[in-house]
């Protein structure tokens, strides 16, 4: 049985600055670590991925949603923070922890993994995520959201 036991990332990544620029390096940056360690070629960045993840966590902080994008054509992962900020090594490595729960032999998880199979999906070559955050009365809530192009987690199909 090949299962996945996950050491927690080390990364190079430097603290979140709230720069287009640096978003864009620091989250290549973490999801590249974690497709080297699996060794599969690095994502790109893209700037349209990145529009279109940008205006999906701006409808979610305005409506106090936490969905997918409906219909989407592109990978999605979302996560969520309530009570402080998160980095982009905080939100990518929350999505690679999942690894504990898949099983490569059998492709199957064992609790959730959708978020780690679509960060490692071999077919992936693209990649685009944003932050939104607001912020009431001292609580400040941010959504993270990444869009993978092509998509994956295409049922009976394995990661890579």
């Amino acid at each position: 049985m090949r299962r996945i036991s996950w050491l927690p990332l080390i990364l190079a990544v430097t603290a979140f600055s709230q720069t287009p620029r640096s978003l864009a390096r620091d989250m290549l940056a973490a999801h590249n670590a974690v497709r080297a360690q699996i060794g599969i070629p690095p994502l790109t960045w893209s700037s349209v991925l990145a529009a279109h993840a940008q205006t999906w966590a701006d409808t979610l902080i305005a409506r106090h949603d936490f969905s997918h994008t409906p219909h989407s054509p592109y990978g999605q992962n979302l996560y969520e923070i309530t009570g402080g900020t998160a980095s982009p090594n905080d939100v990518v490595s929350s999505w690679a922890d999942e690894a504990r729960d898949y099983n490569y032999e059998t492709n199957k998880c064992r609790g959730m993994c959708g978020h780690f199979t679509q960060l490692v999906w071999l077919d992936t070559k693209q990649v685009g995520c944003a932050v939104a955050r607001s912020s009431s009365r001292n609580n400040v809530t941010e959504i993270w959201v990444c869009d993978y192009d092509p998509p994956g987690n295409w049922v009976g199909k394995r990661p890579w």
